[in-house]
């Protein structure tokens, strides 16, 4: 599998919102090429997720999987997951403050996201799932059908004051943003 370049911010294509793919497509070769890239390309980053706007390709597929990832250490596991045409619905108004990453913005910030969603999604097989993601998995979801619509998490960030590099995040933020996160992930269950 091929590892492709993540596009960062400036790039125009990422505020591109990505197109629906034709479910007679799905079983295609450049569709399924496309998704072994994003796979490829996500595991090589560490990332938890990437959408296919993150490579150049403007359509609607996201992948996600955690592991034992070293960038994301307090996050639940994802098994791999992929995503084509996604679509979120809240489930109620319940939201909470993570401190997010992307493999396109070289920061952090603060970022309100529901705690509870439904998430409608084709796999690379082209199955329906109707499944409900709670806590920083549903953080995560959002986080990438954002990029299929051409938004970037720092377009949600309401307080500036939030921003920070990686290195800042980690000198002086991590552990109390991994404390009170993992408070969180202990109280819902995910």
């Amino acid at each position: 599998m091929t590892v492709r370049t993540i596009l960062t911010i400036g790039d125009p294509e990422l505020r591109r919102r990505a197109e629906e793919v034709d479910l007679a497509q799905i079983a295609s070769a450049p569709v399924q090429r496309i998704i072994d890239e994003l796979i490829a390309t996500m595991r090589d980053a560490n990332g938890a997720g990437l959408a296919a706007t993150q490579i150049g390709e403007h359509v609607r597929i996201a992948v996600m999987e955690v592991g034992n990832n070293p960038r994301y250490p307090y996050k639940p596991k994802i098994p791999l997951t992929i995503a084509i045409n996604p679509v979120i619905e809240p489930l109620d108004d319940e939201r909470v403050e993570i401190n997010e990453g992307c493999l396109s913005v070289p920061l952090r910030g603060d970022v309100s996201r529901y705690v509870n969603i439904r998430v409608k999604y084709l796999d690379r097989d082209g199955v329906e799932h109707d499944e409900v993601k709670r806590g920083l998995t549903a953080g995560t979801w959002q986080h990438e059908c954002d990029h299929l619509d051409g938004v970037l998490f720092i377009d949600r960030v309401a307080d500036p004051t939030t921003l920070s590099t990686w290195d800042e995040f980690n000198e002086h933020h991590r552990d109390a943003f991994i404390e009170r996160i993992t408070a969180f992930v202990e109280r819902i269950g995910s």
